[in-house]
């Protein structure tokens, strides 16, 4: 049972790990979505190799294009994600994982399995917004749609 107290304190340890990832320097937000996408999409990519990253450049290309026709206060929320994600003490601290670019897919993957099965809302919403994110810049871009036997949108005559 959550009681008031145990409530406050995860509320409050929310807005201190959000404000502490807000103060990251900008950093390569490329590198990071990178790093998610490759463990979230693994099965659907290409093996390693040149095509695998064309499609994760497309993938993370992707997730730019979905956050931007979000509203700017979701914009804002994801910004304090990426955030968190960015920052190396807190990424440390609620991921689990080392710099992005020197973090395996296996670790990537178990820091999301974790953050999904979490018991932190936060957490729980975190991995959503990444996972959908994700999702969003792979299958919105029509080359993708084959591999899951979807023809494309209706025409309208």
């Amino acid at each position: 049972m959550i009681t008031r107290g145990k409530l406050l304190k995860t509320g409050a340890g929310g807005a201190l790990l959000l404000a502490l990832g807000g103060c990251a320097a900008p950093a390569d937000r490329g590198t990071m979505l990178h790093a998610v996408a490759n463990a979230i999409l693994d099965g659907a990519l290409p093996p390693a190799g040149a095509a695998r990253e064309a499609a994760l450049a497309q993938a993370v290309q992707g997730v730019q294009v979905a956050i931007a026709g979000l509203p700017p206060a979701v914009q804002g929320e994801i910004g304090q994600l990426f955030g968190l994600l960015e920052f190396p003490l807190t990424r440390r601290f609620v991921a689990g994982v080392g710099p992005w670019n020197q973090t395996s897919t296996s670790d990537v993957a178990g820091f999301l399995q974790r953050w999904r099965t979490s018991n932190a809302p936060l957490l729980r919403s975190g991995y959503q917004a990444l996972h959908q994110l994700v999702y969003a810049g792979w299958y919105g871009a029509s080359d993708t749609w084959t591999a899951i036997g979807y023809p494309g949108p209706p025409r309208i005559a």
